[in-house]
């Protein structure tokens, strides 16, 4: 049974993806065909969206020391399906994945993605945007 604040399997993606283009600059690609969504800021991948077994699941950029901390204490977090293992997560809405978690790691992702463009091209400053207090 799941988690009471966990999301439903059929409102992940479409959550994930409402966050993910509300940011700035960010755009959906399908680049590896139409069973994956990604989102991309200044062409660079900070999201994708897919279904993995029958289950929907999104892959997200994520710190690696937070990603082997989510891994290991969020049910519903494991390694990044099909990326690095170290800095990619993949979430499914089974477990402990609630919709503030994912607009936060949505987040997280877009902002590290960021981080490695160019200072001049960069939507926002990473470093103060939505920080959290």
């Amino acid at each position: 049974m799941p988690h009471p604040s966990s999301l439903e399997p059929a409102t992940l993606h479409e959550l994930a993806l409402e966050r993910a283009l509300e940011l700035p600059a960010a755009t959906l690609e399908k680049p590896f065909g139409p069973e994956y969504e990604v989102v991309k800021v200044l062409g660079k991948m900070f999201l994708m969206a897919t279904v993995l077994r029958g289950v929907p699941i999104v892959v997200l950029k994520a710190n690696p020391r937070d990603a082997e901390m989510l891994r290991e204490t969020v049910r519903g977090i494991s390694r990044g399906y099909h990326m690095n293992k170290r800095h990619w997560i993949t979430l499914e809405a089974a477990g402990d994945v609630d919709e503030p978690l994912l607009n936060d790691l949505v987040t997280d992702s877009y902002r590290l993605v960021v981080a490695t463009l160019p200072r001049r091209a960069r939507p926002i400053d990473p470093e103060t945007f939505e920080a959290r207090g």
